[in-house]
Parts: C-alpha cells; sequence; structure tokens
C-alpha cells in the first residue's frame, strides 16, 4: 500500500510553509534558489521541523489504527510526499508511523519511486480509503 503522507497522515505543508518563511527572513535567501543560497538549508530544515512538529501535525487515531491493522495484517506499507525527505522523516516520526511503515520516499517523483519499490501497491490518498 502507497500511502500519501500529506492527505493521509498529516498535513505537513503548514509547517513547511512556516519553515519557508522563516528561513527567508532570517538568512534572506530566495526559496526558490536554497540550493545555491543556503547550501545547509537541509540541515536547517530538518531541526526546524524537530522543534516545530508538535505544533502543526496532530497524529490521527483512525490513520494509527489502521497503519496497525494493515502491519498485523502483514501489508507492506510505503509512505510518499513531494517534501524534502528531511520533513517527511520528522513527520513520519513525529505522527507515529516510523515503525509500522517499510519505505519512505519523499521529494519530486516520490510516488513513482514508492511504486518501483512496492510493485501492485494500492495508491491511498484518504484516510476513508485505509
Amino acid at each position: 500500500m502507497a500511502i500519501e503522507l500529506d492527505s493521509v497522515l498529516g498535513n505537513t505543508r503548514p509547517l513547511y510553509d512556516a519553515w519557508l518563511e522563516d528561513v527567508s527572513r532570517r538568512a534572506h535567501v530566495d526559496p526558490e534558489r536554497l540550493d545555491y543560497e543556503l547550501p545547509n538549508w537541509r540541515s536547517l530544515l530538518e531541526r526546524f521541523a524537530e522543534d516545530h512538529a508538535p505544533v502543526y501535525l496532530r497524529p490521527s487515531a483512525r490513520a494509527t489504527a489502521a497503519l496497525r491493522r494493515l502491519k498485523a495484517d502483514g501489508v507492506q506499507v510505503g509512505v510518499f510526499t513531494e517534501r524534502p525527505v528531511e520533513l517527511a522523516q520528522v513527520a513520519v516520526s513525529h505522527l507515529g508511523a516510523g515503525r509500522r511503515i517499510d519505505a519512505l520516499e519523499a521529494g519530486p517523483g516520490a510516488l513513482d519511486r514508492l511504486l518501483t519499490r512496492l510493485p501492485g501497491a494500492r495508491v491511498v490518498r484518504s484516510v476513508d480509503d485505509l
């Protein structure tokens, strides 16, 4: 099963947007040019996400219960998101899904990479579909 992080487990968009605003203000960089203007942006994102995840991300009892059932049934579970991997790892851990997933793919093309790792996986984009 391939589960979309942001629409099923927890929406990382507000956390990512808050980081972009913070890093733009503090480092005076263009968010579109992070690789060029702020080479250590990934570690800064990870630190920010670790510090602020409790404010922006709330674990879903329904999603957690569904993940628990899937793992008990022996279903391979992967999570994907277009957000950077540093943010995805912190989010998955904070949302209590880290031990219940077999694979995590993040960044552009994440779903395609995950489907390569989990051939034939059903793509889930809502808690109701779990």
